[in-house]
């Protein structure tokens, strides 16, 4: 004969054992942003839950804060005026820092601190509109090659590896070089990066949109009649940006170093433009009688680089599931 089965009932001790155990059972873990909100949390909302928590991204959002109003309202932080030729005064040449001059005077008796006030502006405007630049292009071809496929994607590719192959720097000198004089030193030193900084992005974004469209929710824009357009900026695009998201930052501060860069050359920005690599320039032939009208453009350029690098590294980590 088989086991006979047990009874069951509100107010036998069997029932109320099965009960407490169901009460009492833990529920599942739910990360940060949804104990706050009591909903589920998006990619975004729990990156942005796990970001304010990060001590190097809360310092390097200071420091980019710091920067920005700096280079927006440089009279904030002092009162003269580079672009002021009464400003500078050659006889007092390369004095030390003073209660007047915190980092003393340049080769033209130019106040240093002011300079490198105002040379903000220019680094960070370059870097900026770089990264926008190449962050849309790179992720405009990067998008249509990743869900095309076929030849676009053979032949975007094969594009993409050419500039590749060109040296960064080498290749922005060229074209600096070679059109200097024709155009503002400042917009060609944007062009001339942008020109050979979309490829990292471009592949980024292609690499993301092939893992996405292969997932459910493309399959199923497909059975309703979606559009390739729909698809690609609807629903792609929301799920493929965030590793752009985190190039774009990293290479912002890379793009600041590259103008610093070309500068010192003598192929970026130009006088009367200020900018910190024109600065170190201008500074290098004296180094050693006055080494601070270099040091403090060049201290200022590496926080600001470190800074953005610093942001990237922290957004990358938050985005990432697997590096929590």
């Amino acid at each position: 004969m088989s086991n006979p089965i047990p009874p069951v009932g509100p107010g036998l001790p069997e029932t109320q054992a099965m009960i407490t155990d169901t009460v009492t059972a833990p529920a599942p873990q739910q990360t940060g942003a949804q104990e706050k909100s009591g909903k589920p949390a998006s990619l975004w909302t729990d990156a942005w839950y796990d970001l304010r928590r990060r001590p190097m991204f809360i310092l390097s959002v200071i420091i980019i804060l710091i920067l920005l109003v700096m280079s927006l309202w440089p009279s904030l932080f002092t009162s003269i005026d580079p672009g002021n030729a009464r400003s500078c005064d050659l006889s007092t040449a390369r004095q030390g820092p003073s209660a007047g001059h915190l980092f003393g005077r340049d080769n033209l008796g130019c106040d240093v601190y002011a300079r490198t006030i105002y040379g903000a502006r220019n680094s960070i405007v370059i870097g900026v509109f770089t990264t926008i630049i190449t962050s849309l292009i790179g992720g405009l071809l990067g998008i249509i090659a990743g869900y095309r496929s076929g030849l676009v994607d053979t032949v975007s590719s094969r594009v993409t590896e050419i500039f590749f192959a060109i040296p960064p720097i080498l290749g922005a000198l060229l074209i600096a070089a070679t059109f200097r004089g024709k155009a503002n030193s400042i917009m060609l030193v944007i062009v001339a990066l942008a020109v050979l900084g979309w490829p990292m992005t471009f592949r980024i974004m292609r690499a993301a949109v092939i893992t996405a469209k292969s997932q459910d929710f493309v399959v199923a824009a497909k059975a309703l009649g979606a559009g390739a357009g729909r698809i690609m900026f609807r629903h792609l695009l929301p799920n493929s940006l965030a590793p752009v998201i985190v190039v774009a930052t990293i290479n912002l501060g890379g793009f600041i170093a590259a103008e610093a860069a070309l500068s010192f050359l003598g192929v970026g920005v130009v006088s009367p433009d200020i900018s910190w690599g024109l600065m170190i320039a201008d500074a290098r032939n004296r180094f050693l009688e006055a080494p601070l009208p270099l040091v403090f453009p060049a201290v200022f350029l590496s926080i600001t680089v470190l800074a953005f690098i610093m942001m990237g590294d922290a957004v990358r980590d938050a985005l990432d599931p697997k590096l929590r």
